[in-house]
């Protein structure tokens, strides 16, 4: 049943689709500007050092929010297991400290 799915679906959209794209539609990018220059621009390690410590704290505000609405509920235990939670994302601050990642040159 699920592959008989898979190939209607594909066939639906095979017969679906324009045949021929717009001009527009060929071109790398799709904005109506020309691109300019090579693709191949090297970034910075900054860059990527911040994004991971970015999605450090974005995982602390994932689980804090919902942590503090049922705190009551949860006891002990669940101050506990939030405590060990901070722990560890504060070794993961405490790193990026030490490695002076959040210091823009």
């Amino acid at each position: 049943m699920i592959v008989a799915f898979g190939v209607v679906s594909l066939a639906a959209a095979r017969l679906l689709s324009p045949q021929r794209p717009f001009s527009s539609k060929l071109k790398s990018y799709e904005c109506g500007a020309d691109p300019v220059g090579d693709a191949w621009v090297q970034f910075p390690v900054g860059f990527y050092l911040v994004a991971l410590v970015f999605i450090v704290f974005d995982a602390l505000a994932v689980f804090l929010f919902p942590w503090v609405l049922t705190l009551r509920t949860l006891g002990a235990w669940g101050l506990g297991a939030m405590l060990i939670f901070l722990a560890i994302l504060s070794l993961g601050w405490a790193y990026a400290y030490r490695e002076r990642i959040l210091e823009w040159q």
